[in-house]
């Protein structure tokens, strides 16, 4: 049984579950296109870069043998191709998997080539394509830095000066916790820095490049801890209250071109998971519905925002008793759902 009750409209936002480690293998994805999972964008002028997954003579990892010398394998490796020679030109792309706080990166990168720059970098805390910091090695310049990056601006540098060249692998590290960062090349740290004014503290990660640099990216492992989203922190708070609910799940999308999706429930290892006709209804006509399921009702509401608007759709499951009505348990789902909406002024604060 299956019935839907009309109210409004409206449409927001979406995520997906993760542990304490991700590591973007190149060689999960196919060769010479563009990894999934990941924007291609652009800090300054030009056009977004050319992305793509090739294969390189990589150490393979395995100890080489008696009097030879280190073992290389044909790897998979993230490339940015294009040459576009414009000085203001910073091709970035983007993992769209994860938002990170503190973490500890590691990468291999690779400058190739380059008549104007010969750079490779990592930027995170990224906000938008013009508010995030990088980190980046010079084989032109021999230098290995720290920039931010403030509506589009560079500021706040911090160099070290290291030899470096061209087709060769660096191990690349991170280790960024709250306003410090430290990072390293081949186990050598060679930058320690202090954001002291307006710290950006949360953002995404993503490949860094200049100019008409050719550069190349292996395999990178993120090490973090995991945040919770207000709306898992919500879901928590009102099982906790309400220790008689069967389940209880918040749908929402990550932005209009994304489709709806769990990003919060009883279950975390349902986050991530695609919305279904219903939630999808819920949020787009902000409509009610009622069902039954074995020995549970489901009752799944619109969640609005304080102006209103419809950001997410509840589902609230609970166990069915003699006697249950539509009405009834229409009733019992509505508090619970209205002292959630109240902890939500906007749709952005579900994934806050």
């Amino acid at each position: 049984m299956l019935r839907r009750i009309a109210f409004l409209s409206g449409l927001l936002f979406c995520l997906t579950a993760s542990g304490a480690e991700k590591v973007l293998d190149f060689g999960q994805f196919k060769l010479n296109e563009p990894p999934e999972g990941f924007r291609s964008t652009v800090t300054g002028r030009g056009k977004p870069g050319e992305w793509s997954v090739v294969l390189d003579r990589v150490l393979s990892g395995l100890p080489g043998l008696p009097n030879k010398g280190p073992e290389y394998a044909a790897q998979s490796v993230l490339a940015q191709l294009a040459r576009e020679r414009i000085d203001d030109h910073f091709p970035l792309l983007i993992f769209e998997g994860e938002t990170f706080d503190n973490f500890f990166l590691r990468t291999r990168v690779k400058m190739v080539a380059g008549e104007d720059e010969q750079m490779a970098g990592i930027a995170f805390r990224i906000q938008d394509e013009k508010n995030y910091y990088y980190i980046r090695a010079s084989a032109m310049g021999d230098t290995f830095s720290f920039f931010r990056v403030i509506n589009g601006a560079l500021s706040s540098p911090v160099s070290s000066k290291v030899e470096l060249q061209t087709n060769v692998w660096y191990d690349l590290t991170i280790d960024c916790k709250a306003n410090e960062i430290r990072a390293a090349l081949n186990g050598k740290e060679l930058l320690l820095v202090a954001v002291r004014e307006s710290p950006i503290s949360i953002g995404k990660i993503g490949f860094w490049t200049k100019s008409d640099s050719v550069s190349y990216f292996g395999q990178t492992t993120i090490t973090y801890t995991p945040r919770q989203i207000l709306a898992q922190k919500l879901v928590q708070e009102t099982v906790k209250k309400y220790p008689r609910l069967q389940g209880l799940k918040i749908f929402a999308a990550l932005n209009e071109k994304r489709e709806a999706c769990l990003i919060a429930g009883t279950n975390p290892q349902e986050i991530g998971w695609p919305a279904q006709a219903v939630e999808k209804d819920v949020i787009a006509r902000s409509a009610i519905y009622y069902g039954k399921e074995d020995e549970s009702v489901l009752v799944t509401f619109p969640l609005h925002d304080a102006n209103g608007d419809t950001v997410a759709a509840v589902k609230v499951i609970m166990k069915s008793f003699p006697g249950q009505t539509e009405k009834n348990a229409l009733a019992r789902a509505l508090p619970i759902v209205k002292e959630i909406e109240a902890r939500v002024q906007k749709a952005s604060d579900l994934i806050q």
